[in-house]
């Protein structure tokens, strides 16, 4: 979930606002958990996907 998308619970104010000591709370702990936690599963997927493809046409290009 990006912050753009999360409405907080408490003031009904975007997160990314941080109006409510609730929004400053989520908002920097959603920072802190790193640049991969707002992506979903099938995102990660396709990364990996693509990551091992260009890992074979290397090897196969080097070989």
């Amino acid at each position: 979930m990006t912050l753009d998308r999360l409405v907080c619970a408490n003031c009904a104010a975007p997160v990314s606002e941080g109006r409510c000591p609730v929004c400053r709370a989520s908002r920097a702990r959603m920072q802190q958990e790193g640049p991969f936690a707002g992506l979903n599963p099938a995102a990660l997927i396709a990364l990996l996907v693509v990551l091992i493809a260009a890992l074979a046409l290397l090897a196969h290009q080097s070989a």
